[in-house]
C-alpha cells in the first residue's frame, strides 16, 4: 500500500500503520487507506489479527477539520469505525500521544486497545460545537459507563492511560518504548479469542441521577453553549434502552444539527482565528529570533508578579526588581502563595515550585536588569513615570535587549522616543491576572524592528499566550473597543436604564458580567482623578464617597461578606440626581436598544481599527475580546458575531440612534460582505 496508510506483516499478525504528518489527522486519505488496510487482513486466511498504530508522535489525533464544510469524500469516518467492528477478526488499537476525537472513536471501534502510560485519550468536539459523530456517544457508556461518557464528551477534557484503564477504555498497558511489539505480542495473545468484543453489542446501564448531578455540577460552564446538551442527550439515549441502531441514528441528528449551527461555526471560527493570529503580516515566518535566556519584571504587584510566572512556569529565568524592601517581599511573597496553591490542588509537583522560586532573583538594584534579554515594566498607568522609566533602561540594558511596556492604553511610539533604540522597543499588554488570562496584546511601534516582534510572538507561545498584534492607538485592541461601550452604557443610565438591567442584558448574550460588574470588580476608583471635590459624573461622586467597588463592600452595588450584589438606593439617587442636573427625562430603555448601544457600537470601532491597520484582521480581534474580555465562544467574538447578526442590521441600528458609522462596515453592509 502506498499513501500515509502501509501495512506490514508479522506473520500471522498485520500492523496497519499511518504516516501522516504533524498528528495523523483522519483525512480521506488515511480512511480510505484505513479501508484497504482492514480489507486486506480480512482477505487473507493467514492473517489472525490486526494491529492499527500511528507512527510519528501521535496516534490519530481528531479528524481532518479543514474538510469541514466540505463535501465529505468517501468512506466517512463512521464507515470506517463500522467496518473495523464487524471484522471477524480481532483489531488491537495500539495508542501513543492522544488519541482524541475521531481517532478515539477509531479505537473503540476496534475489539481491543493497548496504550503508553503517557497516552491521553479523548473526545473534545464540543470545544467546536459538535459531538463525536463516528459513533463515540453510543460506545463510550457502553465500554466505559454514563458517568465517565459526560465527562468525555460533554466535558471535552482527555483522560490519562490510567484512568482509561480502570474505565474499560482501554485493555492493556504497554511500554513507554515497546508499543509495537507489545501489541503484536498482545494481537497473538488474543488472536483465537471469541466472541469478539464489540461495543455496539454491549448494554449501557441508565443513570439519571448521575445524568442529573453532571448536568448541576457543570450548569455554569455550560451556559449558553448548544453542543453540551446534545452530547448529554445522545449519553442519555445510548442507555435509555435504545437500539445501537437508534442511537446512531440519533448521533447523527444531533450532529447535522451541531454542524449546521451558528455556534459550532463560531468555535471552529475560533479555533482558526487563534491560529492565524500568530502570523504576522509582512514578516518571513523564518526570520531569525533574539535569544531570550532571562527577563526582566519592573515592578512587583499584582501585575508583575504575574507576569513573572509566566516566565518562571516556562523555565525562563525572571530578575524582578522593586523600589521598596517591603513592596519586593510581598510581590514575591504572593509569587509563591500562588505556586504553593497550584501545588496543593496537584497541578504542580513541590519540586516544581521550588525550581520556579529558585530561578526568581528579586533586587532593589535596577542595575541587575543589565543581563536581562527582554525587560518588562509593570508599573504605574502614567506616561511621565513610564518615560523616566524607559530613560533609565535605555541607559543600562544590553545592546540587542528588547524593552517592552505593560501599558493597557498609553502610547508605545511615545515611550520608545526617549530612548536610543527604538527599534527595540514594543508594547506587551498582559491581562489581569497576567499568571491566568491567556491573551497578550503585542502592540508594534512605528519603529519595532522585525525581528524584535517576531521574537516576542513566539515567546508568547512558549509562556502559554494567544497573542495578537496591535497598533499604535489609544487603547490598542481590546480596551479601544471596551470605550464606547462603557460610553454608552453611562449615558444608558442618564436616560433611564438600571445598573442591573445594562449589566443582565450582557449576561444573557453571553458575558460573564455586565459593564457595572465589571467596573466593581476591577474598582471604580481606577483612574479616578482622586478629587472628591471635583464631581463631574456619576462615577465621580460614587468614588467620592469611597463606593470603589467589591474591594470597599459598595460600588454600583451593594455588597454583602460574600460579594453578593444587590441593587443599592443610593446609586439610584446619585443617578437621579444627575438626571435632573442635565434636565433629562427618565424614559423606559429596551434591551435591544441596550444591545444597539453598546455592543453596536463596538462593531463599528472594530471596523474602524481595520480601517486604520491597527488590526492585522478581523478575527485577531475576535481573538482579543474571546481571551482577554470574556466574550461568549460560541459568538465567536464581536466582528463574527456582527457577520452572523447581518451588518446591514447592524449599520441600521447604529444610524437609528445617530452613530457614525465606520467606512468599512458601511461598505461592507452594501456588498454584502462580511468580515470574517
Amino acid at each position: 500500500m502506498t499513501g500515509p496508510i502501509t501495512t506490514e506483516r508479522h506473520d500471522d499478525v498485520l500492523v496497519i500503520i499511518s504516516n501522516n504528518p504533524p498528528v495523523n489527522a483522519l483525512g480521506a486519505a488515511v480512511r480510505q487507506g484505513l479501508d484497504a488496510g482492514i480489507k486486506e487482513g480480512l482477505a487473507d486466511d493467514s492473517i489472525k489479527a490486526m494491529v492499527i498504530r500511528c507512527d510519528g508522535r501521535t496516534f490519530f489525533a481528531g479528524a481532518d477539520i479543514t474538510e469541514f464544510g466540505k463535501a465529505m469524500q468517501e468512506p466517512g469516518l463512521p464507515t470506517v469505525v463500522d467496518l473495523i467492528e464487524a471484522s471477524d477478526k480481532p483489531v488491537i488499537a495500539a495508542i501513543h500521544g492522544t488519541a482524541l476525537g475521531g481517532g478515539c472513536e477509531v479505537t473503540l471501534g476496534c475489539h481491543y486497545r493497548i496504550a503508553v502510560p503517557s497516552a491521553k485519550i479523548g473526545t473534545p468536539e464540543v470545544k467546536l460545537g459538535l459531538l463525536p459523530g463516528a459513533g463515540g456517544t453510543q460506545r463510550i457508556p457502553r465500554i466505559a459507563g454514563v458517568p465517565i461518557a459526560l465527562e468525555l464528551t460533554a466535558k471535552g477534557d482527555p483522560i490519562s492511560a490510567k484512568r482509561a484503564l480502570d474505565a474499560g477504555l482501554i485493555d492493556r498497558i504497554a511500554g513507554e518504548d515497546s508499543l509495537a511489539a507489545d501489541a503484536i505480542a498482545f494481537a497473538r495473545e488474543i488472536a483465537a479469542a471469541r466472541p469478539l468484543p464489540r461495543a455496539s453489542e454491549k448494554v449501557a446501564k441508565a443513570d439519571p441521577d448521575a445524568v442529573a448531578a453532571f448536568k448541576k455540577e457543570n450548569a455554569k460552564r455550560f451556559r449558553g453553549f448548544d453542543a453540551p446538551a446534545a452530547n448529554i442527550a445522545c449519553v442519555e439515549k445510548a442507555a435509555d434502552g435504545s437500539s445501537f441502531a437508534e442511537g446512531i441514528a440519533f448521533e447523527r441528528q444531533e450532529f447535522m444539527k451541531l454542524m449546521m449551527g451558528v455556534q459550532s461555526a463560531a468555535q471552529r471560527h475560533l479555533f482558526f482565528a487563534e491560529r492565524q493570529a500568530a502570523k504576522i503580516d509582512g514578516i518571513a515566518p523564518d526570520i531569525a529570533l533574539r535569544e531570550i535566556k532571562r527577563v526582566g519584571v519592573i515592578g512587583a504587584g499584582t501585575m508583575g508578579g504575574g507576569i513573572s510566572m509566566n516566565f518562571l512556569s516556562a523555565g525562563v529565568p525572571v530578575t524582578i526588581v522593586e523600589m521598596q524592601q517591603e513592596a519586593l517581599d510581598r510581590g514575591t511573597g504572593v509569587i509563591r502563595k500562588n505556586y504553593e496553591a497550584s501545588a496543593a490542588k496537584g497541578r504542580l509537583k513541590p519540586e516544581q515550585v521550588e525550581q520556579a522560586m529558585g530561578a526568581l532573583k528579586p533586587t532593589l538594584d535596577f542595575a541587575e536588569l543589565a543581563e536581562c534579554d527582554l525587560i518588562i515594566e509593570a508599573v504605574y498607568e502614567t506616561m511621565e513615570v513610564k518615560k523616566e522609566i524607559f530613560t533609565k533602561l535605555d541607559a543600562i540594558a544590553k545592546p540587542g535587549a528588547i524593552l517592552a511596556s505593560n501599558t493597557s492604553y498609553l502610547n508605545i511610539d511615545e515611550i520608545a522616543a526617549v530612548t536610543a533604540r527604538p527599534q527595540d522597543i514594543l508594547g506587551m499588554h498582559f491581562f489581569s491576572p497576567a499568571n491566568v488570562m491567556k491573551l497578550l496584546e503585542v502592540v508594534r511601534g512605528a519603529k519595532t524592528a522585525d525581528d524584535v516582534l517576531a521574537t516576542v510572538m513566539a515567546l508568547a507561545k512558549k509562556i502559554k499566550k494567544v497573542a495578537v498584534v496591535a497598533g499604535v492607538c489609544h487603547g490598542f485592541i481590546g480596551n479601544r473597543m471596551l470605550m464606547p461601550r462603557q460610553v454608552e452604557a453611562n449615558k444608558l443610565l442618564m436616560e433611564g436604564a438600571t445598573p442591573e438591567q445594562i449589566d443582565r442584558v450582557h449576561v444573557e448574550f453571553g458575558m460573564p458580567m455586565g459593564p457595572f460588574q465589571m467596573s466593581d470588580l476591577a474598582g471604580v476608583d481606577i483612574g479616578w482623578h482622586r478629587d472628591p471635590t471635583r464631581i463631574e459624573n456619576i462615577r465621580d461622586a460614587l468614588a467620592a464617597e469611597g463606593r470603589w467597588g467589591q474591594k470597599t463592600g459598595k460600588g454600583f452595588y451593594d455588597y454583602d461578606e460574600k460579594r453578593n450584589p444587590t441593587p443599592s438606593p443610593r446609586v439610584t439617587e446619585i443617578i437621579e440626581e444627575f438626571r435632573s442636573k442635565s434636565n433629562l427625562q427618565k424614559r423606559e430603555i429596551s434591551d435591544e436598544e441596550i444591545i444597539e448601544k453598546t455592543l453596536y457600537t463596538m462593531v463599528n470601532e472594530g471596523a474602524l481599527i481595520l480601517e486604520e491597520k491597527m488590526a492585522q484582521r478581523a478575527s485577531d480581534i475576535d481573538v482579543v475580546w474571546i481571551y482577554g474580555y470574556g466574550w461568549p465562544v460560541y459568538r465567536g467574538g464581536p466582528m463574527f458575531w456582527a457577520d452572523t447578526e447581518g451588518l446591514k442590521k447592524i449599520v441600521a441600528g447604529l444610524e437609528k440612534h445617530g452613530f457614525k458609522v465606520a467606512e468599512l462596515l458601511r461598505s461592507k453592509a452594501e456588498s454584502n460582505g462580511r468580515f470574517s
